[in-house]
């Protein structure tokens, strides 16, 4: 399989050209366009009962689609578009089967044959305190993963022994070796953590690359609901929606 990310700079998609026989499994309502030689059905992860649960645990622990979508070049070699629903990047990830790829909700959006994606468990203060919740996504195997962000992808490499810390809402993905702990932003207290605008950081060590996302989804939500007018009726029996219209 070749492929190429297209339109990097914003608003990508990745171009996969398959060859017949070949295959490759993306996120739901993944792909934009295919050719005719292409068929696309959706599966779970696995088969039989194991796949029903690693499906249950995709959709309801993780946050994300109960199945994927397997796009299969049968009637002869094709192309796919996929791409993603967030204004964000899209990072090509090799992986050769000695590490597995522990990535945010959201962040996974394809993988080649050969990549398998669990759903992990993260210890209690890291997932009551990170804001990602209990679970994320393992990503493993020997294949390309195509991980996707809500802004630009920006990798970070550390050496052994280095450390960097990270606004939790900024994390997308990094190697499952590495060790991680949530705590707060300042060392002045919880007070100053929280009136600084931060409250809550990721404290990763090297070594490793650790892929952030340039803008955070959660603080993109909070401004558009604070443009938003208030819906309160008024005397008149309108609502203040309908007052911002007329």
């Amino acid at each position: 399989m070749k492929y190429q990310i297209l339109y990097p700079e914003a608003f990508p998609i990745v171009e996969c050209k398959l060859q017949r026989g070949e295959k490759i499994q993306a996120e739901s309502d993944a792909m934009i366009a295919m050719s005719d030689t292409i068929d696309v059905e959706g599966k779970m992860q696995g088969e039989g009962i194991g796949g029903v649960l690693s499906g249950l645990a995709r959709k309801f622990l993780a946050g994300e689609s109960f199945f994927f979508q397997e796009l299969v070049a049968r009637r002869g070699p094709g192309t796919v578009l996929f791409g993603h629903s967030e204004p964000g990047g899209i990072l090509d990830v090799e992986l050769d089967g000695s590490y597995g790829l522990t990535v945010q909700k959201n962040g996974f959006l394809a993988g080649t044959e050969g990549i398998s994606i669990d759903t992990k468990l993260q210890n209690l203060s890291q997932g009551l305190l990170s804001g990602e919740g209990f679970f994320v996504l393992n990503v493993k195997g020997r294949g390309t993963v195509f991980i996707s962000s809500y802004g630009v992808i920006h990798p970070i490499n550390l050496e052994a022994g280095q450390e960097v810390i990270i606004d939790n809402g900024h994390l997308v993905a990094w190697p499952d070796y590495m060790n991680y702990k949530i705590e707060k932003a300042s060392s002045a207290g919880w007070i100053s953590s929280f009136t600084s605008g931060e409250g809550l950081v990721c404290r990763l060590r090297g070594p490793g690359v650790v892929l952030i996302q340039t803008r955070n989804p959660n603080s993109f939500s909070d401004w558009i609901r604070s443009m938003l007018p208030t819906a309160q009726s008024n005397s008149g029996g309108s609502s203040g929606i309908t007052d911002f219209f007329n």
